[in-house]
Order: structure tokens, then C-alpha cells, then sequence
């Protein structure tokens, strides 16, 4: 095998926006199947990134020979079930976040994986922009002295109660859909895990989901306080402040759609800034090379399901220290 043949297992728009054109422009691999239930949008979008094969269902997709790898961005809660028959169909999996609704499902999937040989992986984008990778080179390096604080956000409004980041049953919700990203960042920036978390959640009595978590997450040596909602304003940062200095990135999680990705280093001795801006960076293209390049037995995969469960571990822990959840 020297390129790898993607399908991609649903029509969701994160697919057709961001990782079908990165799929595309990938320089070891193809998109050659499309699998849908709803035909007519399926084929639009085969029509317009020309996959050849358009499947009527996921098992029509996971049953074909001409593919190699599959593209999972199914709803949240169908996400271990279909990676699972994906893996039992021979295929290698890249699963859209969140990959689990609880880190013990994740066991499963480390299970399966290791027993079939396959590359199984969380589609989180983040952990493949190279601002992240200087930003943990700068901590490391100690620019900002010993790490005391990382502050973040992020948050959009979304009041349709018909989109699946509002619908409970389909694992809506803020701490799932968008508090996962300061968790993982700070666990890439930093290298360590966390010790333990508390959170206070307000849910919509309409759609079941949390709308507004505010949590605090502990890891040896500093703090992570960050807030993510679904029913406010647009924004999102990252901080990290140290005893020398912080280090701060405007547009953490959604590099060159929320704003340019730039990382800005202040430091105490010194006046003015140091900025860092990345203007090309396209993190699902790097995304999916990385994977790719795994499979093909060139590099190793860089966000491996291991990181996956040590970061569901620490939305579990949020959901489980706060109070009013519903059933």
C-alpha cells in the first residue's frame, strides 16, 4: 500500500467542511467512498469532492474491498458502536471526538485494536497545529519559569433545539462538544494529566444539555480553570502563566476560522511581546497525514487512544463532581 483509500461513514457537516477537503488535499491518500442514509445529500456531496462509490448504508461502506481506512463522524453516542464494527470489518478507524460518553467505553476500543492490529484513533485536530507544539516547547524549554495557572474558554450560541450539540440523547452538550479542547490542549502543552476536577454546570430543562460549565481541573504544579458554553457568546482562549511570563493564543482550538492561530510571549524583564503566527497551518490536513503515514508504517500516530482516555477521564470527572445532571 503506498496511499490509503478512505470512506467516510456519514454526511455530518464537519465532514464535508474541514475533513473530506483535507482527506482530499492529503498527500498519502484518497477519498473513495461515501456511505449515507439520507441519498440525495449523500450524492450532492460525492458529486462535489468526486468520490467515486456512494454507499446507502454504513455496512454497504464497511464491507467493500476498495477501502482501507474509515472517517467517523457519526453523532457522539454511535462513535464507539461503529468504530467497534469498523474494526471487526478489517478497517483502520479515525473517529471524530468526543470518541466515547465515558472513558471506560475507550477500554474497549484499546481492547479491540490491539488484538486486530489495526490504527485506531480520536480525530482531534488540535494535537496536529504546530502552535501547540510550540507552545509545549516553550514551557518546556521553561520561557515562562515554572507553569502556575492555564486559563481558557470556549463558547458559541446555539439555541436550535433540532442540532445535534443540543440534542442530550445524541451526547449534546457543552463539556462534550467543546470542553474537551482546553483539557486536551493543556495535557499537549504541558504533558501531564490531571489529579482532580470540580465543575459547576447549568442544563437546559428543554434540551437536557449542559449549556454552561465552569470548572476547575488540578494537575502537580498548577491549575486549569476554564469555562466552555453553548448559549453565549462566541470566543475562545488559551493562557498559560508562569512566575517569568504567560504565553497566550488567541485562537486555540478553531486556528483560521474563529481568527489567525498566533501564540504571544510576555515576559516580566522585558517590554512588549514576542508573537508567533501560523497563517497556512490547515490542522485537519495534518491530521489525517499523520494517520495516514501511521498506517503506512512511516511515522507514529500522535494522539494514540490512550491520550483519548485520559482525556474522557477528565470530562468524567467534571460531569461527576457536579450536581443537577439529569438522567
Amino acid at each position: 500500500m503506498t496511499r490509503v483509500r478512505w470512506g467516510v461513514l456519514g454526511n455530518a457537516k464537519i465532514a464535508r467542511d474541514f475533513v473530506i477537503p483535507a482527506l482530499r488535499a492529503a498527500r498519502n491518500g484518497d477519498v473513495v467512498a461515501l456511505a449515507s442514509r439520507e441519498r440525495d445529500s449523500a450524492a450532492a456531496a460525492a458529486k462535489r469532492f468526486a468520490i467515486p462509490h456512494l454507499h446507502g448504508s454504513y455496512e454497504s461502506l464497511l464491507a467493500s474491498p476498495e477501502v482501507d481506512a474509515v472517517y467517523i463522524p457519526l453523532p457522539n453516542t454511535l462513535h464507539v458502536e461503529w468504530t467497534q464494527r469498523a474494526i471487526a470489518a478489517g478497517k483502520h478507524v479515525l473517529c471524530e471526538k468526543p470518541l466515547a460518553m465515558r472513558a471506560g467505553e475507550i477500554d474497549a476500543l484499546i481492547s479491540a485494536r490491539d488484538r486486530s492490529s489495526l490504527l485506531v484513533g480520536e480525530a482531534f485536530m488540535v494535537a496536529h497545529h504546530p502552535q501547540w507544539d510550540l507552545v509545549a516547547r516553550m514551557i518546556a524549554d521553561g520561557r515562562i519559569g515554572p507553569l502556575r495557572m492555564v486559563e481558557g474558554s470556549f463558547s458559541y450560541r446555539n439555541l436550535d433545539g433540532s442540532n445535534i450539540r443540543n440534542r442530550h440523547e445524541l451526547g449534546g452538550g457543552a463539556l462534550r462538544d467543546i470542553g474537551v479542547y482546553p483539557v486536551v490542549t493543556t495535557r499537549i502543552a504541558t504533558g501531564k494529566e490531571a489529579l482532580s476536577a470540580s465543575a459547576r454546570i447549568e442544563w437546559d430543562a428543554s434540551f437536557g444539555t449542559d449549556t454552561l460549565a465552569v470548572c476547575l481541573v488540578r494537575f502537580e504544579g498548577f491549575d486549569l480553570s476554564f469555562y466552555c458554553g453553548t448559549q453565549v457568546a462566541r470566543r475562545q482562549h488559551m493562557t498559560f502563566h508562569g512566575e517569568n511570563g504567560w504565553l497566550r493564543l488567541d485562537a486555540p482550538f478553531n486556528a483560521g476560522v474563529y481568527d489567525v492561530a498566533r501564540v504571544i510571549l510576555r515576559l516580566n524583564d522585558v517590554a512588549g511581546t514576542e508573537e508567533t503566527i501560523f497563517p497556512q497551518a490547515n490542522h485537519y490536513q495534518s491530521l489525517v497525514e499523520n494517520f495516514g503515514d501511521a498506517i503506512l508504517g512511516k511515522a507514529t500516530l500522535k494522539f494514540p487512544l490512550e491520550s483519548s482516555r485520559a482525556n474522557q477521564r477528565v470530562i468524567d470527572m467534571l460531569f461527576d463532581a457536579a450536581d443537577g445532571a439529569p438522567d
